[in-house]
């Protein structure tokens, strides 16, 4: 799942935790990326074949502010990746299985409408917000 071939370039996104020790093993063994370079203040991750990197920043973790978005109310500041509908079922089931905390619970946005989404968002143990989401027809994506 993380070494797909990439279609378009990667992304890059840093962002602080609070614990290296504890984002190693929530993106590494939770949600399975695999670790890249590191050092004593970050982390690269393989994030499905983009680049996110976990910079010990204690003090600048758990932003909370937050829009309204299909009558939820979403966190402003997150990051996510967009994955086949397959892989979203999959991973709903593993990250309900593991007893994740659900910011959103995994549901279908946008019902009937343009966009038609599955989606889910979650917070990593920093606060940083997570969102996973999937498409039926991936040409929908930006669909308005």
């Amino acid at each position: 799942m993380n070494t797909a071939t990439q279609t378009m370039p990667p992304f890059h996104l840093a962002f602080p935790v609070h614990s290296l020790d504890v984002a190693r093993h929530f993106y590494g063994e939770v949600l399975g990326c695999p670790e890249g370079r590191s050092s004593p203040d970050w982390i690269d991750f393989n994030f499905y074949g983009h680049q996110i990197v976990a910079h010990l920043s204690p003090e600048s973790c758990n932003s909370a502010a937050t829009s309204a978005v299909d009558a939820h109310n979403v966190p402003v500041r997150h990051f996510g990746v967009v994955l086949s509908m397959s892989d979203w079922e999959s991973l709903a089931e593993k990250l309900k299985a593991a007893g994740t905390k659900f910011i959103i619970e995994p549901y279908i946005r946008f019902k009937g409408e343009a966009g038609e989404q599955a989606t889910m968002f979650f917070k990593d143990p920093s606060g940083n917000a997570i969102e996973f989401k999937a498409f039926q027809n991936m040409s929908s994506l930006f669909a308005k």
